[in-house]
């Protein structure tokens, strides 16, 4: 899946990637109010990707016109009677027979399902991506058994062959897949250990590397080593000018340097040996105790040894439950790190704006297709949060008004609608130039 899309670089694709994956997002967002409206009996007039002047546009037979607009960034739905595209405002005059196909004078059940359909379908995206990828990956088998053997450093030892079932490494047993880091945190750290496998029914001790090596399984979108240029796959061999056997040397390293430069000695296939320098950045991540701690980091996942686990085929409920599961973890994750914001537990930098998202857009790109669609998905829960808050102009603004109405018996006034429509369009505009003055200065 890595070679699904051109490897991305530079600022121009770094925007290539940004439109794309924003396309992507808000047309199954606007998709989600569009056909749900449909259903509920709401007439679309336009559906469009993008803003501005028309480029192409074709009408069905709903009478709805699907077109592509100039400006790629994002796109709408136009109910009928819309006096805009964000279906904000007094509406423009409609027949008196046709009222019910209007989102004002649909019934207050087909407005908020309309409403709440474009959040969802955003999930959905995610969940179906998610799921997808444990659809194709397949899933660790439950027998600790090795898959496809991973490039490795020369002077690395790995006498392991796919099929092997682990028993035991260093003389300490292994029956799942979490007793391998277990038994690193007791093993003295060294480039070669004794690994126990049940070979052709058979168990036999090999020579194999250390079971958590300093490799690098995963990048994350702009810390200091996607900056840097570090790649998944990459093994740091070395930090100023420090030996690095073991992932936990180098994140402990990491730690101990902070805000100084490293120099890191990479080992990567097909290119051997390369120099990267770095400067770790300060981040607020969530604690075991609760609440967050601030911790120095370059941005890397690692601590696998050179093998793949063998892998099983997921069944589809199964992949669309760990699809749910991972996008909700984004968006509990995203409530909390808002509430832990809004209580002064991090700091406000943690809240980027556009430049960042596309960056992380940019370098999620150039890791391949397969980390692209994995970060599409990643946004897509967070989009579909956002909307969700209960400001006016967002969906949850809108879902927020008809509860009040589900509630009370009739819709907020006018005067108070239009106030606070005024508010949410202030406190909205605030946060993007948040977000970017963030961007352009903090660390």
């Amino acid at each position: 899946m890595g070679e699904l899309i051109p490897q991305f670089g530079g600022t121009l694709w770094t925007l290539v990637a940004f439109v794309i994956a924003l396309a992507v997002i808000v047309t199954v967002h606007e998709f989600g109010h569009y056909i749900v409206g449909r259903w509920s009996g709401i007439k679309a007039e336009v559906f469009s990707v993008g803003f501005g002047p028309r480029l192409a546009a074709r009408r069905d037979r709903h009478g709805t016109v699907w077109q592509i607009a100039a400006v790629p960034l994002g796109g709408y739905v136009r109910f009928l009677g819309d006096a805009n595209a964000a279906s904000a405002g007094p509406g423009r005059a409609v027949d008196p027979a046709l009222q019910r196909q209007t989102l004002p004078g649909a019934p207050l059940w087909a407005r908020f399902s309309t409403l709440l359909a474009g959040p969802v379908f955003n999930f959905i995206l995610s969940i179906l991506i998610f799921g997808g990828f444990a659809l194709v990956q397949g899933l660790p088998t439950d027998r600790v058994e090795v898959g496809r053997i991973a490039p490795s450093p020369p002077g690395v030892v790995n006498n392991l062959q796919p099929g092997d079932q682990i028993l035991g490494i260093g003389g300490q047993p292994v029956e799942n897949w979490g007793d391998i880091g277990r038994a690193a945190q007791s093993l003295p750290i060294a480039p070669r250990q004794d690994w126990l496998v049940l070979r052709d029914g058979s168990p036999i001790t090999v020579e194999g590397p250390d079971p958590m090596p300093a490799r690098v399984t995963g990048v994350a979108p702009r810390g200091a080593a996607a900056d840097a240029g570090l790649m998944a796959g990459d093994v740091v061999m070395a930090i100023n000018d420090r030996p690095i056997t073991r992932f936990s040397e180098m994140r402990d390293l990491v730690e101990e340097t902070q805000d100084k430069p490293l120099l890191l000695k990479v080992w990567r296939e097909g290119q051997g040996m390369a120099s990267y320098t770095l400067v770790p950045k300060e981040q607020d991540l969530p604690s075991a105790e609760g609440g967050f701690e601030k911790r120095w980091l370059i941005g890397v996942t690692g601590g696998e040894s050179f093998f793949s686990p063998a892998t099983r085929r997921a069944g589809p409920v199964e992949a669309l439950w760990l699809g749910a599961t991972q996008t909700w973890g984004i968006i509990a994750a995203s409530l909390s790190g808002m509430w832990a914001m809004i209580t002064g537990q991090i700091g406000a930098c943690n809240l980027g704006g556009a430049i960042s998202i596309a960056e992380s857009t940019g370098q999620a790109a150039s890791a391949g297709g397969a980390s692209f669609l994995w970060w599409i998905a990643v946004l897509s829960a967070a989009i579909g949060f956002l909307n969700l808050l209960p400001i006016p102009v967002l969906d949850g603004g809108h879902l927020m008004f008809y509860t009040w109405e589900a509630l009370t018996g009739r819709p907020p006034s006018d005067r108070v609608l239009n106030l606070l429509t005024a508010f949410g369009m202030a406190a909205v505009l605030t946060l993007m130039i948040f977000g970017l003055t963030n961007d352009l200065f903090c660390p």
